[in-house]
């Protein structure tokens, strides 16, 4: 069976399939890690799934250049994986095999993909025709670094440098990264005379520039303000760094 023809299955089950994109944890098919390393001299990579339920599982998998609705028969990354289709036993694992595919990609900065992993859980035998199924989609960051990259991405974070910026009727931090790597963030905040200002998470790429809008913030502040990010190194911990805005 294949990718395309599994997804048109899947999709049948049960009447109707509800696909969720969701964090790693909550799901019974997990993947270990919280993001994928691919050096561009390595032949091939392998990536570690757990079925942690106590039901076998159906999952597929594939790779995409960032679109969050993409489907396995839309893949468009220059990236194998295999087996893109596996039944895995309750308690057990799988190894996916990943093998870049020699498409030229830059080779003087990272580049960003997004590895896949639909969980289809099994059908239960008292199931009737008005069942309702919700296949689970894990979905990570794939970061493919070609040889001889100038610096260390865990230095990226430190070169990035942050200035507030207009968004609509309120502001944005808006990170400029310098460095050849991707910058990643699980929380940014702005801090002026004791007060916080929160925005969600997101990616700054390498050579790239990216906003993060800030809730409640909608005059200019006149204090002192200081930048505070959580960011995540390549081995997915967090740390919390403060550093100052450029004016």
């Amino acid at each position: 069976m294949n990718m395309c023809h599994y997804y048109r299955a899947a999709m049948a089950l049960g009447g109707l399939l509800l696909l969720s994109v969701i964090n790693t944890a909550s799901a019974n098919v997990i993947i270990s890690g919280t993001r994928v390393i691919y050096p561009a001299n390595e032949r091939e990579i392998t990536i570690k799934i757990d079925n942690a339920g106590n039901e076998p599982a159906l999952v597929q998998a594939w790779v995409d250049s960032g679109n969050p609705d993409s489907r396995a028969d839309q893949a468009d990354a220059p990236f194998l994986l295999m087996p893109p289709v596996a039944r895995i036993s309750p308690q057990r694992s799988q190894t996916l095999r990943m093998t870049y595919t020699r498409d030229p990609l830059p080779q003087d900065v990272e580049s960003v993909f997004w590895l896949n992993v639909l969980d289809v859980p099994p059908l239960p035998k008292s199931a009737d025709n008005n069942f309702m199924q919700v296949a689970f989609r894990s979905r990570i960051k794939v970061f493919f670094r070609p040889a001889g990259l100038k610096g260390y991405a865990e230095d990226t974070p430190a070169a990035v440098t942050w200035k507030l910026v207009r968004n609509g009727t309120g502001f944005a931090l808006q990170g400029t990264n310098p460095t050849v790597f991707s910058a990643s963030y699980n929380k940014t905040e702005l801090l002026v005379d004791g007060k916080t200002f929160s925005s969600e998470g997101g990616m700054i790429p390498a050579r790239g520039v990216f906003d993060f809008p800030l809730e409640g913030l909608h005059v200019r502040p006149k204090g002192t303000a200081t930048v505070r990010y959580q960011w995540v190194n390549d081995y997915g911990s967090a740390k919390w760094v403060e550093t100052s805005l450029v004016h």
